[in-house]
């Protein structure tokens, strides 16, 4: 694949996501994709730890389009990112009080942010991951209300978004790449998609 083909849309791109934030960045990229979106069980064994977890959720939400919804000359993209801690996958938090506690969990500490890719054609397939570490001040009780209330995160794993108020004031630094917190490592899936 080479940039023109990248650009100009003779690159034929799926996106099977339902995040907001993953289109956005790929249009922000210039890139032209089609989307389409199934409803897929996203638990895994529990015996895998954080980049198994992504990869193999990356891997099933692609097997769930046969190669028949994959048109010849398609790539497919899917995606799945979780917040790691302590040993744990840090999951979409319930409720109000959830997502104020969750982020207490966060609160003065590093954590992972993984995200799992999978591209498939009708001809071959590549599932990569990306680590990211976070690290977050001590946040106060108040500073954790104000952000759930005002910004509801209640659709984001590990209960919030870089992007918004809690990470533009709280986070102190992060070790590798930062639209992967976002949910999807632009720069390692351009790279990943010109030479698929």
């Amino acid at each position: 694949m080479n940039f023109t083909d990248f650009i100009s849309g003779k690159m034929k791109i799926i996106l099977a996501s339902q995040s907001l934030r993953r289109r956005q960045l790929l249009e922000e990229i210039g890139l032209k994709f089609e989307l389409k979106v199934k409803d897929v069980d996203e638990s895994y064994p529990v015996e895998l730890q954080c980049e198994d977890v992504v990869r193999y959720i990356a891997e099933k939400k692609s097997a769930a389009f046969s190669n028949d919804e994959l048109p010849e000359g398609h790539i497919l993209i899917t995606a799945d990112t979780i917040v790691w801690l302590d040993g744990g996958s840090l999951l979409k938090p319930t409720d109000e009080r959830d997502a104020i506690n969750m982020l207490g969990k966060l609160s003065g500490r590093k954590h992972r942010v993984a995200t799992g890719v999978c591209l498939r054609s009708t001809t071959k397939k590549k599932v990569f991951h990306v680590l990211t570490d976070v690290y977050f001040k001590p946040l106060s009780l108040e500073e954790r209300e104000y952000y759930v209330k005002k910004y509801k995160p209640y659709d984001k794993s590990g209960s919030y978004g870089i992007q918004e108020w809690v990470g533009l004031v709280g986070i102190e630094k992060i070790e590798g790449s930062y639209t992967n917190v976002m949910g999807l490592p632009m720069k390692e899936l351009y790279e990943e998609l010109m030479e698929f």
